[in-house]
This record gives structure tokens, sequence and C-alpha cells, in this order.
């Protein structure tokens, strides 16, 4: 099973993504995965449309304790580039 999140990412986190020749929602998964253990697919893999960011995430895992480690990064993330939540 799958889910597709959608996510909003700053200018600034846009603005260093491509800083370091990545996609903006490569640059958040990778970050995700190096902050949580929490391993994600960019939606831009998929074909999604410019400008509007998502991810791929298996939710096959026992337990929910990845759901608070991906909000507890995201509102860090967030903060970080400059947009709190």
């Amino acid at each position: 099973m799958y889910l597709y999140p959608s996510i909003t990412l700053p200018v600034a986190a846009v603005e260093a993504a491509h800083r370091e020749g990545q996609e903006p929602d490569e640059f958040y998964c990778l970050r995700l995965l190096d902050a949580t253990g929490v391993c994600v697919v960019p939606g831009s893999g998929f074909g999604q449309r410019c400008g509007i960011f998502h991810f791929r995430i298996t939710f096959l895992a026992p337990g929910t304790d990845w759901i608070d480690r991906v909000v507890q990064f995201h509102e860090k993330f967030m903060r970080d580039f400059g947009e709190g939540i």
C-alpha cells in the first residue's frame, strides 16, 4: 500500500535543492532519510506537475511510530528553511 502525501516546500528549500543539483522533493526525501531513517520516494520520479511536491511512502511497516518521526521532521524542516507551520 502506498500513500502520496503532498508537501509544501519553502522557497529557501527549493533554492537549496537547486544549488545541490537536486529536485526539491528529492532534497526533502534525502533529508528525511538522514534525519529519521524513514525511506520515501520523491514524487518527481512519478511525473508530478511542476511546482507541486509530494512523495510516496509504503505503509506496510508494523506500528505507527514512523508517522510521528515524519511529522517531527517536517516541522523542523519548515522551521529550518524559514516557514514555520
